[in-house]
């Protein structure tokens, strides 16, 4: 039988543990009353009003509903509490909105008048926006190393040619917007070199600007290596990786050869335009991410989608600004300079004294063709820069001619089209000046006429050996 004084230390017992209940309740910050043992006894409003969660829910599955599951750290908390020792954990809170912010929670034990714990007190801290900073820092420090190893092959944009000009003042427009860059142009015109471009005279200049070549990655790793992929996700996934996009995270992202992504990922990467988030491989939480996406292709990707090889939908969502780089061959007068540029970076490598440019090699440069545009021009250059042994810089013809075919076969038909090609355009430029009596100029002028600017036209004339003056009436 419970005597009176029994009954009367029980109710004050009773009394004081609400007293300190409706204490912690009052506390702004979250609060969780802890068993001796670490059981769950009194989650305060604070975090009932952060989680969304009511009393009986926290109950019933604390840790799996408050903690991020890559966080549920019991064993962690049991080991900290059975030393009896204050002890912290940091950890991701789930918010009412179902987002995760990062907590650190400290553990602080009550001991009654002999020593014994009789209650643990856990208190959170938002540091989230600490914990994101720490994580921007080693992002921007991995995109540095990979900016360092990957770095582009032309240290700026060399010419002032009209075709070249109309771009950068593309680039100047875009690059002050958030918007969505769709970068087009042949093997080696520079894609990547705009790109660039584009994030330093960005508000995200300060921040990453990571490149994927996703021509170079195979089509099993790919969505792994854009996404990342939690630890067991697949064989040889021994550890969590972060994604490109979250390497990304607040800065640029350039996705290369953007056409040869593959079709499963080219969904995943639609979601990423539509809805800013991603997911790891392996896991379903998703991961909002702040990028800025730049694209580029050498391919027609009008004409993959009408080949059911591209999706139309995620390509109307990244040609949102389209920019075409133009081909060497359309800015024959930017030859000159471009030449210039290389001979002196690559003489200044090799250690050698270059104070001329053989004229008969600059005219070989502006008549040829330049398949491989820029990228072939400076491959070329170095080549002879190294094995030139005056001061006056050369090449030997026979490098810009492409092998002949086995005797007896006849003329390479690639030599043949070229030639034809280059005839049918002289012809179609001395009609259009039989046509203007020699005018190149103004709004009848030739150039007007055949609708390319006076300046590429000049340089044609020049390059084909048209003489323009025979044209003019006595």
């Amino acid at each position: 039988m419970i005597t009176e004084g029994v009954q009367t230390a029980f109710e004050e017992v009773k009394s004081s543990e609400q007293e300190l209940q409706n204490m912690v309740d009052a506390i702004a910050q979250t609060v969780v009353v802890l068993g001796p043992d670490g059981e769950l006894l009194h989650p305060n409003r604070a975090l009932l009003d952060y989680t969304g969660l009511t009393l009986e829910e926290l109950r019933s599955d604390f840790h799996r509903r408050v903690f991020h599951p890559d966080d549920l750290a019991e064993m962690r908390q049991r080991q900290g509490i059975s030393r009896g020792l204050p002890f912290e954990s940091e950890r991701r809170v789930r918010t009412r909105e179902g987002n995760y912010r990062w907590w650190l929670i400290s553990y602080r034990p009550l001991r009654d008048g002999e020593g014994q714990i009789v209650r643990w007190y856990a208190t959170g801290t938002d540091i989230d926006d600490r914990k994101r900073a720490e994580e921007r820092i080693g992002k921007e420090n991995l995109a540095l190393r990979e900016d360092i190893d990957g770095a582009s092959m032309f240290e700026e944009i060399v010419g002032s040619s009209p075709p070249l000009q109309q771009v950068l003042r593309q680039l100047v427009k875009v690059a002050r917007t958030e918007s969505t860059v769709l970068i087009l142009g042949e093997t080696g015109t520079g894609k990547e070199l705009v790109a660039r471009a584009v994030h330093k005279c960005s508000s995200r200049a300060g921040r990453p600007f990571i490149r994927v070549n996703c021509a170079a990655i195979s089509s099993s790793l790919i969505a792994s290596e854009l996404f990342g992929h939690e630890k067991g996700a697949f064989t040889g996934a021994l550890q969590r990786r972060l994604g490109r996009f979250e390497a990304a995270d607040g800065g640029t992202i350039l996705l290369d050869e953007i056409g040869e992504l593959p079709s499963e990922t080219q969904a995943a990467l639609l979601r990423v335009l539509q809805e800013r988030e991603i997911e790891r491989v392996g896991s379903c939480h998703p991961i909002r991410v702040d990028v800025r996406i730049l694209a580029a292709t050498n391919r027609d990707l009008e004409a993959a989608t009408e080949a059911g090889t591209f999706r139309d939908d995620l390509f109307y969502r990244l040609n949102v600004f389209p920019v075409r780089i133009p081909p060497l061959r359309e800015r024959v007068e930017d030859i000159p300079v471009l030449v210039a540029h290389l001979v002196h970076r690559y003489a200044k490598a090799a250690g050698k004294r270059i104070r001329e440019i053989s004229k008969g090699t600059l005219r070989l440069f502006q008549s040829y063709e330049w398949p491989g545009n820029v990228r072939e021009l400076q491959n070329l250059i170095e080549r002879a820069v190294v094995l030139c042994e005056d001061e006056t810089f050369a090449i030997d013809e026979s490098w810009l001619k492409r092998p002949n075919r086995a005797p007896g076969r006849g003329p390479s038909p690639v030599t043949t089209l070229t030639t034809a090609l280059l005839e049918t355009e002289k012809a179609i430029i001395e009609s259009a000046l039989a046509q203007t009596q020699g005018r190149i100029s103004g709004p009848s002028g030739a150039a007007a006429r055949l609708g390319i600017p006076r300046s590429t036209l000049d340089a044609k004339i020049k390059v084909l050996g048209i003489n323009k003056f025979a044209f003019r009436r006595a």
